[in-house]
């Protein structure tokens, strides 16, 4: 018989909840000889063995129990699970194998453990999480570790609690409380000087600065999502982190007999920080285009600068951190294939920001044609290396930022449909159009924030049906689609007759020598029929 109240593991599932008459387990948890559980209290550890906790009450009672740890094997499979599809990718803030032996020593904090939790039992293919979708598993272990975080504890635990969970709140598309844990967690940081701070051994000494570089990277991106101001400081003088190979050998205890080099540039980590100044930049001038009426112009000056500023970079790696497939298996054998992965997905991802403004062809630049194209270089090898990752086993990229930047990159192939003369390269940005959609259906089951990647691409897909000569216009819209990522997007409105008459005025008021002849085609009244590749 159906149960009068479904027990809280089939209300998580969403499924009937039915049990045998006079029973007080429901047949699902009576399979799997988990607690059943119909009042509102939380899942606990069964004398058989364990299961994911279901979705805990919004409201806790004051003298309720938090959540048991899941058993040590778990435990480690989900710290595992972590440390291959997020860590170094999203943020660097531990050292793998020291946390691993503490998780076996079990005395990580909870705090810490379920915020791990909840970003990787999406992954897991563990039998007990059978019956509840990927996506919602990470709720329970979420709530467990917001309720068990001290602010009022200043300690470099509680800093990575707050990164961990300003990190789920990205993942799970709340931008405010992101946010909010991150300026926390940075606000502490830096109360606590701890970019100056000596550490007691040079494992801690390197954490430190881990976690110091991995705020400083966090507040550029983070801030510019819901525009406000960044709180971290970069200083010239502080080291970046070693390389990766040598910080995972470390052990505790037996490091600090180790010469380390002052060379940082074989660090995979660093260069994610040298990129993300580059960054920092390239967001102030896109702001700045918007915001000092000059709405699609930035003088030449400064697209110089900062594509010189990529360009050198680039230049400046070694020879074996370059993109090319070779490398590329090689960091895979090292177990680091995913972070050299990630770093090349900030770097194109950075360009095509840079140069996406040049994509329309309202504006008056003179390297205007020169710019667009490397804005569709750009795009083309994120593209690119996405799916090489995904067909590198050890390079997989599952982290939910990829959803994103694969939005706007697959934008970037749109343009190619609308504009584009060559019939080659429209073919190719169509078929690049539809694996970019079917690699983020399949992230979507992961990530809730892919439902509103989703949403902004069709966004813009209509967008561009309905208005292709201004859909790729740099206005405060466009900022907000590029950059402002962690909050939904309005639909884009169309211009008021006074925006209009600015507009013009603007266009005239910067226009610098002579017009490059356009390539594309500037209004067209409807698109062509090989533009309607997205799903409806």
């Amino acid at each position: 018989m159906r149960a009068l109240v479904a027990c809280s593991a089939c209300r998580s599932r969403r499924r009937k909840c039915t049990s045998v008459h006079g029973s007080t387990t429901c047949l699902y948890c009576t399979e799997r000889s988990i607690t059943c559980i119909r009042g509102s209290g939380a899942p606990s550890l069964s004398s058989q063995g364990y299961s994911a906790p279901s979705s805990p009450p919004a409201v806790r009672q004051s003298a309720l129990v938090g959540l048991p740890l899941p058993p040590r094997e778990l435990c480690l499979e989900l710290v595992e699970l972590y440390f291959d599809f997020i860590h170094d990718k999203f943020h660097s803030i531990f050292h793998r194998p020291s946390l691993t032996e503490d998780v076996r020593q079990g005395v990580v904090p909870p705090v810490i453990l379920f915020a791990i939790f909840a970003l990787s039992a999406r992954f897991s293919e563990n039998e007990v999480f059978s019956g509840i979708a990927p996506r919602e598993r990470s709720k329970p272990y979420y709530d467990e570790s917001a309720r068990l975080v001290d602010i009022r504890d200043t300690s470099i635990t509680t800093i990575q609690a707050c990164i961990l969970l300003g990190g789920i709140g990205s993942c799970e598309a709340r931008a405010f409380n992101e946010s909010i844990y991150y300026t926390v967690a940075c606000r502490m940081a830096n109360l606590l000087g701890l970019s100056k701070r000596t550490g007691a051994t040079a494992l801690e000494q390197e954490l430190n600065i881990r976690i110091w570089w991995t705020l400083c990277m966090v507040d550029v991106w983070s801030s510019k999502s819901v525009r406000l101001p960044r709180q971290m400081s970069h200083f010239s003088d502080l080291p970046l982190p070693i390389d990766e190979y040598t910080f995972l050998q470390w052990r505790r205890g037996a490091q600090d007999n180790i010469e380390v080099s002052s060379d940082r540039s074989s660090s995979l980590i660093a260069q994610m920080i040298l990129l993300n100044r580059i960054l920092m930049e390239i967001n102030d001038a896109i702001t700045q285009t918007v915001t000092s009426g000059t709405v699609t112009l930035v003088l030449d000056k400064t697209a110089e600068d900062l594509s010189l500023k990529l360009d050198n970079w680039y230049n400046a790696l070694p020879e074996y951190m370059h993109n090319t497939p070779e490398n590329l298996q090689r960091y895979a054998s090292q177990g680091l294939g995913r972070i050299f992965v990630a770093v090349y997905l900030g770097y194109y991802h950075y360009g095509q920001l840079l140069f996406y403004q040049f994509l329309n062809d309202d504006q008056h630049s003179t390297g205007g044609n020169r710019y667009a194209k490397k804005c569709k270089e750009h795009a083309a090898n994120l593209c690119l290396i996405v799916y090489a990752a995904q067909e590198t086993p050890g390079c997989e990229v599952r982290y939910n930022m990829v959803g994103h930047i694969l939005v706007i990159a697959s934008t970037v192939q749109i343009h190619t449909l609308l504009f584009g003369t060559d019939e080659a390269e429209i073919a190719v940005a169509r078929q690049r159009v539809v694996r970019n959609f079917q690699i983020l259906t399949d992230m979507q089951r992961w990530w809730a924030w892919l439902d509103m990647c989703f949403v902004r691409l069709h966004i813009f897909h209509d967008m561009c049906r309905t208005s292709m000569a201004t859909s790729f216009r740099m206005d405060e819209w466009m900022m907000k689609f590029l950059s402002e990522f962690s909050k939904p997007i309005e639909e884009k409105t169309e211009d008021s007759a006074q925006a209009a008459l600015d507009w013009a005025r603007n266009i005239e008021a910067y226009t610098q020598g002579p017009v490059e002849e356009q390539t594309s085609v500037s209004v067209c009244p409807s698109p062509s029929p090989r533009y309607n590749v997205l799903p409806p």
